[in-house]
């Protein structure tokens, strides 16, 4: 008999979570009533390292304060990273690790608060910004891995951390005690029309790793560098060059890369579509996608070019807009202040004919969708030939699932400006013959700092512990536990 009552015990507990979840589920779509925290970090030319938190309101209304402003570096921040929360644990807050890297070799290490803070100080003065005091947020250290200036700083799990620099190498560091495990270098590449010998500068040849993208399987990487016209592809598992992808010449020239030109990849990122993965090289005027095979796919080369539109790119990374079909779209930001949506699915290409005495040009990618961070600009024109502030750096945030999901931009501008965006991800999954413009600008805060790098995730709901159930429950200290204890020395003492 006393099994059978185990037995139904454990029956009635799993039906009791099934019945859980089932209501879990159809109050999903009651959640986005609940307001939205982001949590915004952005690095400058000023050596600025600045904590914003964006609340979002269900009508759209922003109301931005400051976490933290401090001078982080020696010189200009060149880029950070944010890890993925830590595992949830009884009684104990999440936090995220922000690394910040800088042309000061050095990077920086911090600890973040994964959770909404639960008080906004309101300013005393009204011209004054209001802030957030988080004491979960802390400085962990720094890290001397390079020799030369910091490019990219990436987490492909919350336990590594992976950086490059203009020392040509890759280094994979534990973040339980921040040591050193591997350390990637990749050739010096030759320099090409430029003084050899005694008449060459000291690091006068350029060198360096510009970027590197990490498979989602965590095996393979591809890498871009200084002063090459290649990509390099790299295992993981042994920590080995596994091959290189050449550009050629006619390839190059299709994207805008000229006989003057560098030929050099300044961004790479994976991505897929319902065809299968893809990776994406981007350089100074275009981009080209290769497919598994290391061919070209197709290429992506921002229209219009003129003085008002340059066509110049910052960053590229590929937006999930489809879990069930699994469907990204290309995103990258242009000189001009716009971010361009590109469809890289076979059915969406475009190839021009070709040329006499020329080879067929590779299929263009298309334009679906763009975001102007133009929009809420105050005292400037758009049809004047003024020159609007770049995008240097741009985050993409997803909340919520199937019809119901909601894109949130945050887009860093080199006047200073963090402009936050809401767009429907239904928005990027609509093709149509005209190119439509998309994004609700929420709002724009002034950093007041040249921004250069960008980074940001949405924060979980407030932490309820019991740090915070005693603070809210203490009434003070009272004159009466002072005689009590005076009463209980005197007696001690007798």
């Amino acid at each position: 008999m006393a099994k059978r009552k185990r037995n139904n015990n454990g029956e009635s507990a799993a039906v009791s979570n099934i019945t859980a979840s089932k209501k879990v589920k159809s109050t999903a779509p009651k959640s986005t009533q609940t307001p939205t925290t982001i949590q915004i970090v952005a690095g400058s030319y000023d050596r600025v390292l600045h904590g914003i938190t964006a609340t979002i309101s269900p009508n759209d209304k922003v109301e931005f304060a400051d976490t933290f402003l401090f001078n982080a570096h020696d010189s200009a921040i060149r880029c950070l990273a944010l890890s993925p929360p830590s595992a949830p644990v009884p009684k104990q807050t999440q936090k995220v690790i922000l690394a910040s890297g800088s042309s000061d070799e050095r990077i920086n290490l911090y600890h973040l608060s994964a959770h909404t803070p639960s008080h906004i100080v309101a300013p005393a003065v009204g011209t004054l910004k209001a802030s957030v005091q988080n004491s979960q947020n802390k400085v962990l250290g720094s890290l001397s891995q390079h020799r030369s200036s910091v490019t990219a700083l990436y987490f492909p799990t919350r336990s590594k951390l992976m950086s490059s620099a203009e020392d040509n190498t890759i280094a994979v560091t534990r973040s339980r005690d921040w040591s050193l495990l591997s350390e990637i270098k990749a050739p010096v590449p030759k320099p090409v029309g430029r003084p050899s010998g005694d008449t060459a500068p000291l690091g006068g040849a350029p060198s360096g790793v510009n970027d590197f993208a990490v498979h989602p399987s965590m095996k393979l990487m591809i890498s871009v560098g200084k002063g090459e016209k290649c990509m390099r592809l790299w295992n993981l598992v042994t920590g080995k060059k596994a091959g290189v992808l050449t550009f050629e010449r006619e390839m190059l020239g299709q994207v805008g890369e000229g006989k003057f030109s560098s030929g050099e990849g300044r961004k790479v990122a994976w991505g897929a579509t319902d065809a299968g993965e893809e990776f994406c090289v981007g350089f100074d005027k275009g981009a080209l996608i290769f497919g598994m095979d290391s061919k070209p796919k197709c290429k992506v080369v921002p229209q219009p070019r003129d003085k008002k539109h340059q066509s110049k790119i910052h960053q590229l990374c590929y937006v999930q807009v489809d879990e069930k079909k699994d469907i990204q779209v290309l995103a990258l930001s242009t000189e001009d202040g716009r971010i361009l949506f590109y469809s890289t699915r076979p059915e969406d290409l475009t190839t021009l004919p070709a040329e006499k005495g020329k080879d067929t040009p590779l299929p263009s990618a298309k334009l679906i969708a763009i975001v102007d961070s133009k929009d809420g600009d105050e005292g400037k024109d758009a049809k004047t030939d003024e020159r609007v502030p770049r995008i240097k750096d741009f985050t993409v945030m997803a909340v919520g699932e199937g019809a119901e999901k909601i894109l949130y931009i945050i887009a860093g501008r080199s006047d200073g400006g963090v402009k936050v965006f809401r767009l429907p991800a239904s928005n990027l999954t609509k093709t149509s013959d005209q190119v439509q413009e998309v994004g609700k600008l929420l709002g724009t805060y002034e950093t007041g700092n040249r921004i250069t790098c960008v980074e940001s995730f949405v924060m979980l709901p407030q932490f309820e512990g019991d740090d915070e159930l005693e603070l809210e429950d203490f009434e003070g200290f009272d004159e009466n536990d002072d005689v009590e204890e005076d009463n209980s020395s005197s007696s001690d003492s007798e």
